[in-house]
């Protein structure tokens, strides 16, 4: 990412942006379903099996046991996330989500600038659950955000987010985070 004009740190030569965000889901069906039907999602392609018995190139490529095998879909969410779902089959595989609390936890953030209809849009759909209610951050640096955290179908954790133009943080940086703009047309693309 290239470094902003007034910040002299160094970036990763020839780095411009993040391509994807992956996750590793027990059913690749399921998990696509979800994205695009629930999410909106459109599906760019599914490969797999990707494996290399009696190798060790899933070792030393993938870091996963040499007898994994994976089967990927990439899908293309808004108009900016690229978004890659991974279903393993590997002896050693554990199959327990960390909780956003562990070592590895994570979460997908969708922007919203409609929180209330995109939390009844998420919630009517089998399996997907608020975890707890709404909430709006009364000080500090993001102040005035709301956010709410729900649980889908492939296990992943989701997280509604919208915030005013103006945060406290901008007071003390000239760093934004990206926070997408309507397109007055509705394209996605």
């Amino acid at each position: 990412m290239t470094a902003h004009p007034a910040d002299p740190r160094p970036s990763v030569p020839g780095v411009t942006a993040v391509h994807h965000v992956a996750y590793t889901v027990p059913d690749l069906d399921e998990a696509i379903g979800f994205f695009t039907g629930v999410l909106g999602a459109r599906l760019a392609y599914r490969t797999g099996p990707v494996a290399d018995p009696g190798g060790r190139w899933m070792t030393r490529q993938l870091g996963v046991h040499a007898d994994a095998v994976a089967h990927i879909a990439m899908l293309r969410l808004g108009p900016v996330t690229n978004v890659e779902l991974f279903e393993y089959t590997a002896p050693d595989q554990r199959r327990v989500y960390p909780r956003n609390s562990d070592w590895g936890g994570h979460h997908l953030a969708l922007w919203t600038d409609d929180f209330d209809a995109s939390l009844r849009h998420l919630t009517a759909h089998d399996g997907v659950r608020a975890l707890g209610e709404p909430q709006t951050v009364g000080d500090g640096p993001i102040a005035g955000t709301r956010f709410v955290y729900l649980a889908t179908p492939p296990g992943l954790h989701l997280e509604l987010v919208h915030a005013p133009d103006r945060l406290p943080y901008h007071d003390g940086t000239a760093v934004r985070l990206f926070t997408p703009t309507p397109d007055p047309t509705g394209d996605t693309s």
